[in-house]
């Protein structure tokens, strides 16, 4: 790493500024690691890469090595008498993530990963008869959420290419229009079996309106469905109160709870003890109280814990558990409300840089209709050099996404407005380098 040195701004925007406003609202990063720079004149990188990896608590280690401990205490007697005990342990996550998503502890399990549980849920809820057959997602979707609905379609003996409807942008626009969602399911909801969109787009950053699309879809006859792994711990929701019928979500990204953690789900109520649903099965998809009479037969209890299967890997679950009473403390509405400020701030500084650059901020302006990241086109060169560049020259950690995407995300948790002038000034620096 360089040593500190003095370096005129490329913004017109002063470095004390972003000081001042960290000293008035300085956030929770003293609760996290955060990592050291690997390059620029700053000890410790300008950390925006959450919407890819959070980072970690401090107070995770500790945490992990006493479940550890009790292992080593107790072995098999840690499923009872452990400090926290393992037979049960799921249990500990359930209100903090139901009060997290907006739903009732009987609607939320955290379970698996988060694709195995949209898999789980589409089993129950992609019923595909007669006309009704498609699938609607975004054509932006993530990656896998594509591959699951079209193995999906499969499945069931149905061409993808023809189940699975993928709604665009309209002409020389970057995202949806929810009015472009709800006209679709209004004039051919008839065919539609299964909406599934992400929550927050994992490329643009945009927040869909979930309730007035659940709403349409509803309406329409299908199902609706949403994967929220940019959403969870980003910003609010109210899954049971929009009547969503089920969702799934990560808990690596906002909520910070290590790489690969373990996924949340939630089904609402109306469909809890619906005998007629179809649904895989496994040790812990029976009830409790009767787990250890070793019957034959599952008895599901009327939550949504009949969609699980296996026991819980308490090792992985304890992260979870740690990230999940973080948020409890400090409550996702004053979360959001940080999360406005600093990519409000953001946004302004990024309108200076883009101004006589190749680069655009794609992500709505609206504040309404985004969540803490901003995503930015780049029109000249590589998205991915560029951000290696940031990294290695000036100490930003972002994420590219081929072929023109670099993302930035602020998280109210542990990002500074320090943080947000670091990437202005540095963008202004390199993008101005490869452009001369």
């Amino acid at each position: 790493m360089n040593a500190p040195h003095s370096v005129p701004p490329r913004i017109t925007a002063p470095e004390d500024e972003a000081r001042q406003l960290d000293a008035t609202d300085p956030g929770h990063r003293h609760l996290f690691h955060v990592p050291p720079a690997d390059g620029g004149r700053y000890p410790e990188a300008a950390y925006l890469a959450g919407n890819s990896l959070g980072l970690q608590p401090r107070a995770t280690r500790e945490e992990l090595l006493a479940d550890l401990d009790a292992w080593r205490q107790f072995g098999v007697e840690g499923h009872l008498e452990a400090q926290r005990p393992w037979l049960p342990y799921h249990e500990l996550l359930t209100e903090p993530a139901a009060r997290l998503v907006g739903a009732r502890p009987a609607e939320t399990v955290v379970m698996n990963s988060l694709t195995v549980n949209l898999h789980l849920l589409m089993v129950s809820f992609y019923r595909p008869a007669g006309r009704r057959t498609r699938i609607v997602i975004e054509d932006s979707a993530f990656p896998s959420d594509s591959y699951a609905v079209r193995s999906q379609a499969r499945f069931h003996g149905l061409d993808p290419d023809e189940t699975v409807v993928r709604l665009r942008p309209r002409p020389g626009e970057d995202t949806l229009r929810t009015g472009d969602v709800t006209d679709y399911l209004a004039t051919a909801g008839d065919r539609v079996a299964l909406v599934l969109l992400g929550g927050v787009n994992y490329l643009t950053g945009e927040l869909l309106d979930i309730p007035a699309i659940t709403e349409a879809g509803r309406a329409a006859g299908a199902i609706v469905g949403w994967d929220l792994a940019h959403a969870a711990g980003n910003v609010p929701l109210h899954l049971h109160d929009w009547g969503v019928d089920f969702a799934a979500w990560c808990s690596y990204k906002y909520l910070n709870s290590g790489p690969g953690a373990l996924a949340g789900a939630f089904v609402h109520e109306r469909h809890l003890g619906d005998p007629t649903l179809p649904r895989f099965e496994g040790w812990w998809s029976t009830d409790a109280a009767t787990r250890f009479e070793m019957t034959p037969v599952s008895r599901p209890p009327a939550t949504v814990e009949a969609w699980q299967i296996s026991n819980p890997p308490i090792f992985s679950m304890g992260p979870v558990r740690t990230s999940l009473e973080l948020f409890d403390t400090v409550g996702m509405p004053a979360l959001r409300e940080r999360s406005l400020r600093l990519t409000g701030y953001l946004r302004r500084l990024l309108d200076e840089v883009s101004a006589d650059r190749p680069l655009t901020v794609v992500t709505p302006r609206d504040p309404q209709r985004h969540g803490c990241q901003l995503s930015v086109r780049v029109a000249a060169g590589s998205a991915a050099e560029l951000s290696k560049r940031l990294r290695h020259e000036h100490g930003v950690i972002a994420d590219a996404r081929e072929p023109d995407i670099l993302r930035f995300a602020p998280v109210p948790l542990y990002s500074t407005y320090h943080d947000c002038w670091r990437v202005a000034d540095a963008l202004a620096a390199t993008v101005a380098e490869v452009t001369r």
